[in-house]
């Protein structure tokens, strides 16, 4: 049932009382709430001007005493500038003072060196007119003594001139021959002292091992009983044994060995293996030591072919006779002042294979006249003649080279050197010869050598006194001065080497020193 107008009206009224007393509440409280937060904002504004103002009462306190402070800093810097200022410009005033000082005194010792120059001047110019007087009285007093001297002499100027330039010419053709003989001194040193130097390289480099072997072979036994069993029933054993070797076997008083002696070391080697098997199997007679004697030379040919081989290789040479590597082979057991003649000749030729490599010549052709040069040794015992004769028929036989015959032809000095492979091997040949502990010899052929030697340079007129050193290798010489000049010297220094050369044999060279000194004393009473 709908209901009556009024009271929609009423209902009406009352819903809009209720909305306007819900926007009043609203719009109080709003206010209320603007009201509180104004409140609240005006006191936070406050707080803070407070606040700041505190902050700048304490920022302007700082800002006072910070000024203070950097017042007084600047102060003290100022203070300390100024200082610094017036200690440098004190230092300053001083060190110009000390110039001042210093350029017055050089002032004054320039015054000085002026005045001393001043009156320098003035003397040599009164001395130079004092010299002008007396070169005009040395022109006057001249002209009057060539008036004189043509008096005298009876030459004319012209002639005086040409006598003259004549003295002039022979003592510059002395002059001339001093110079050319002090060139050819200096290239000698040079050369000298390249050729030291290329031996000293050779020397360093080729390092071989010098160990001298006896002349003699000594077979040591069991026992003292065994001396018997090799002389044999009336010394058969020993008669067919030197028969078949050609060796002497000494059996003296030595205990438990015998020495066997022979000038050939290869049938003294042939003997020593020989005995050594006989002593080993027991059987000795006739027949075994024939037996063990044709075994022991079928061992030495092998020994010396494989030794020969060893050498060829060692030095590097090919192509080479097959009767030359026997030959060569042979030198094993030959020696010379108790050096081996095999390794003598392969130290040979590795230091003139190294010395011409260095000089750019052929190292296989210096090295195979190096191995080559003392073939003869091997046959010297054998054919009569020198071994360098007999080395060098022996290189002909078997068609070497016109190089290698010739240095073996030379290393001694027989014939004169014209190649540098014979120089080369001469020079190897005697640095492998006189090196240290190479060679031996006895000590009385030692003493008589060096006896020898100092009385053929003492034989010579002038020679005041000799003495050999350095083992023979040099031997120095005092002459008398007023009997040997200086160009005396020389030719007397050629004499004696060509007497020693004619009159001794020796190993490598000797050098001739000659020593003039002259001396003049007297006595003050």
């Amino acid at each position: 049932m709908p209901l009556p107008f009024n009271t929609g009206f009423i209902y009406l009224g009352i819903t809009l009382l209720l909305i306007a007393l819900g926007a009043l509440s609203s719009y109080l409280f709003y206010r209320a709430g603007i009201k509180h937060r104004k409140e609240v904002a005006e006191a936070k504004i406050g707080s803070a001007e407070q606040e700041a103002e505190r902050i700048i009462d304490e920022a302007r306190k700082n800002a006072e005493s910070l000024k203070k402070e950097k017042l007084i800093e600047a102060k003290d810097e100022i203070y300390r500038s100024r200082t610094e200022a017036e200690r440098e410009l004190k230092e300053r005033r001083s060190e110009v003072m000390r110039q001042e000082r210093r350029v017055q005194q050089k002032e004054e010792s320039l015054d000085k060196k002026l005045d001393s120059l001043d009156k320098k001047e003035d003397a040599v110019a009164q001395k130079l007119r004092q010299a002008e007087e007396r070169l005009k009285e040395a022109e006057k007093i001249k002209s009057s003594q060539l008036d004189v001297l043509e008096r005298i002499s009876q030459l004319t100027v012209e002639q005086a001139r040409e006598y003259l330039l004549k003295s002039l010419e022979d003592d510059l053709i002395h002059e001339k021959a001093l110079k050319i003989s002090s060139y050819e001194q200096q290239a000698k040193e040079e050369c000298e002292a390249k050729a030291r130097q290329l031996i000293s390289l050779a020397i360093a480099r080729c390092a071989a091992d010098q160990v001298s072997e006896s002349a003699v072979s000594v077979v040591p036994l069991p026992n003292d009983e065994m001396k018997g069993r090799i002389i044999g029933r009336e010394g058969r054993n020993i008669r067919a044994l030197e028969q078949l070797t050609g060796v002497d076997l000494i059996i003296d008083d030595t205990p438990e060995a015998i020495t066997l002696s022979c000038f050939d070391p290869v049938r003294r080697e042939v003997a020593r293996i020989a005995l050594e098997k006989l002593i080993q199997d027991g059987r000795i007679h006739p027949t075994r030591i024939e037996e063990m004697v044709d075994r022991a030379r079928r061992e030495v040919e092998q020994v010396i072919k494989s030794e020969g081989e060893r050498a060829v290789l060692e030095a590097n040479i090919h192509g080479l006779n097959h009767e030359l590597i026997k030959l060569i082979g042979r030198l094993h057991y030959r020696t010379s002042y108790r050096q081996n003649v095999l390794n003598h000749s392969i130290e040979v030729a590795h230091l003139a294979g190294m010395m011409a490599s260095e000089l750019g010549v052929d190292p296989a052709i210096a090295r195979r006249a190096g191995l080559l040069h003392d073939i003869g040794k091997a046959l010297s015992h054998e054919i009569e003649g020198s071994h360098v004769q007999i080395g060098v028929d022996v290189c002909r036989k078997y068609r070497e080279s016109g190089d290698i015959i010739h240095a073996i032809e030379a290393h001694h000095g027989d014939v004169e050197v014209h190649s540098v492979i014979a120089a080369l091997v001469q020079a190897a040949d005697a640095i492998s010869a006189a090196r240290p502990a190479a060679r031996s010899e006895n000590f009385e052929n030692y003493i008589k050598r060096l006896e020898k030697l100092e009385e053929i340079c003492s034989s010579f007129d002038g020679v005041d006194k000799s003495f050999a050193i350095q083992a023979g290798r040099e031997v120095r010489i005092m002459v008398c001065p007023d009997k040997v000049d200086d160009e005396r010297m020389v030719i007397v220094a050629r004499e004696i080497a060509k007497k020693i050369e004619d009159e001794m044999d020796y190993p490598g060279q000797i050098k001739i020193n000659i020593i003039r000194e002259s001396r003049a004393v007297e006595y003050a009473k």
